[in-house]
């Protein structure tokens, strides 16, 4: 060797560092894991919720299919709302008004023709149903894609009709 510190004759091979080891995971990946177990289970739990909470139109749908009058469409439609919405409120809907609110929880329009059925349908005889797959398929329609709105919890407490008086 010659006393040049400068000299290449003085270099030494490189000597690469060992592999990383596959296992075991830094203490992050284990942060990583528990946060998207926790995304996993929060998925599945939101969705399980969501689909028993849309089991009545799924019920619905079901019994739509073996409709074969429009009193019996207006029927399903009308149990379907009760479903959701307070039976003071839907139970006060006759005429053309209970098209009318159901027009306005869903996004697709409603034709004149299943407005008339809807409206008039339950007091025509059953076999005047000319236009019954149009009706089925606004119902159906109707039954997939309606917004459920929210309504004010009814009171618990009521108030008592007959207060005590003070006797004295």
């Amino acid at each position: 060797m010659k006393a040049d510190p400068t000299s290449l004759e003085n270099l030494h091979d490189l000597i690469p560092p060992s592999s990383v080891p596959f296992w075991p995971p830094a203490p992050g990946w284990y942060i990583v894991s528990a946060l998207l177990i926790l995304a996993l289970l929060w998925i599945c739990r939101h969705s399980w919720k969501r689909w028993n909470a849309n089991g009545y139109r799924r019920e619905a749908l079901h019994l739509l299919q073996s409709c074969e009058h429009t009193d019996e469409i207006a029927e399903v439609l009308r149990r379907t709302a009760l479903a959701f919405a307070p039976r003071r409120l839907i139970a006060a809907k006759s005429g053309p008004d209970w098209p009318d609110w159901l027009a306005a929880q869903c996004s697709e329009p409603m034709p004149d023709t299943v407005r008339n059925q809807l409206s008039l349908g339950i007091y025509t005889p059953s076999a005047a149903d000319t236009d019954l797959e149009l009706l089925r398929l606004y119902a159906t329609r109707w039954l997939t894609s309606h917004h459920v709105p929210v309504y004010e919890a009814e009171s618990t407490t009521t108030a008592n009709p007959c207060p005590k008086e003070n006797i004295s």
